[in-house]
């Protein structure tokens, strides 16, 4: 009986007497493993290749180089290898050039046909299953992401592949990263908080600033120059849920002051947060996309660029995900930098680390709200 196994990423594939089998890479009893001391020297699919090779072109290992676009020391190499491997003699020789197939040879030529022939199934399966345009995608993220971001973006989509299911769920930063180990969504997006997401690759899509919302009339707009972090802390604000993993970076920037803010109402909905700066509960600070131009009609919105640190928002997935041809598009529209060249960089990445250095020099867009020139600068 013929046994070898074959290492195919980081699965172990034991063919034995012509059935698949999952296995450890140590075979007992064998030529291969009696000669090695039980070395864990697994077959790899490129030596079958050039195994294939060297037969098909006439037992001749330099025209089987020139068709691989590879060197003959190699495939000489890797035949070599092979057949210390399997303890076997594939080919009687003669000096140094291959003058025949051994009968061995010949059931491992057959067999590593068969194996070769399922190996191009199994991509072809592969690239049909990436090609597929019916499927589902889920994505979580925040509510401003939801309302102020994804809709044109979701819109296209949509247009592109109707037969797609969407699910969108909303949530915090925490709760997005419940979904996460629940395993329930395809694609997290959010700002900042990374360190609940250390199972995820974050790929950065772009930055944003805040913004200052107060009703008509406001003090806050009648100021003679640049509004300042004193001027904004003689008030009380009204801005998001504070996350529970660590200072926010608006506290933060109070705090480098030397300023406490006085938070008197916290809400995780953009919209949430101008119905209770129309009460006159408070000064609205939200992110620049949730400034909308329908607001103007009675709230005064002062864009806050250089108050509070900038910041980035990612779209994150497992490594181990299979992307589709149409989760690769919904990637793209939501960050159009991030090429299919550098998806396939990143997926490469041995961390976060690595992944961030790949956009150093990358100038992600600054997303804002309202596009006219009704918003003043603070």
């Amino acid at each position: 009986m013929l046994s070898a196994v074959i290492a195919i990423g980081y699965m172990n594939l034991l063919y034995v007497g012509g059935i698949w089998q999952r296995g450890e890479t140590d075979l007992p009893e064998c030529g291969p493993t009696a000669k090695h001391g039980g070395a864990n020297t697994a077959m790899k699919l490129q030596q079958l290749k050039y195994l294939l090779a060297i037969v098909d072109n006439g037992l001749n290992i330099t025209a089987a180089a020139e068709r691989l676009y590879t060197s003959q020391p190699g495939v000489s190499k890797q035949l070599k290898l092979l057949e210390e491997e399997l303890g076997l003699q594939l080919f009687s020789r003669k000096g140094k050039s291959l003058d025949g197939i051994t009968p061995a040879g010949e059931r491992v030529i057959e067999r590593a046909r068969l194996i070769m022939q399922e190996v191009e199934n199994i991509r072809s399966l592969a690239s049909d299953y990436y090609a597929e345009e019916e499927g589902s995608l889920s994505i979580a993220t925040t509510h401003t992401q939801a309302r102020y971001v994804l809709p044109p973006i979701i819109g296209e989509f949509r247009d592109r592949y109707p037969k797609v299911g969407l699910n969108l769920h909303q949530g915090t930063s925490e709760q997005i990263a419940d979904m996460v180990a629940s395993n329930d969504i395809d694609f997290a997006i959010a700002t900042g908080s990374k360190e609940l997401f250390s199972d995820l690759m974050l790929v950065p899509a772009y930055h944003w600033d805040r913004s200052i919302i107060v009703p008509k009339g406001h003090e806050l707009t009648k100021l003679d120059g640049k509004m300042t972090l004193q001027d904004l802390a003689m008030y009380p604000l009204v801005t998001y849920v504070f996350s529970f993993g660590g200072q926010s970076s608006l506290k933060r920037a109070f705090a480098d002051e030397g300023l406490e803010p006085d938070v008197v109402f916290t809400a995780r909905d953009a919209d949430v947060i101008k119905t209770y700066v129309r009460m006159g509960l408070g000064v609205g600070i939200v992110a620049s996309m949730a400034a909308d131009c329908a607001d103007k009609k009675d709230l005064h919105v002062i864009e806050a660029e250089g108050l509070f640190p900038r910041s980035t928002t990612w779209i994150g997935f497992r490594k181990d995900t299979v992307l589709r041809r149409y989760m690769l598009d919904f990637v793209q529209l939501f960050a159009p930098h991030v090429t299919s060249e550098k998806l396939g960089d990143v997926r490469r990445a041995r961390s976060q680390s690595e992944i961030d250095q790949l956009f150093d020099e990358t100038e992600l867009p600054v997303r804002g709200g309202c596009p006219d020139g009704a918003i003043e600068v603070a």
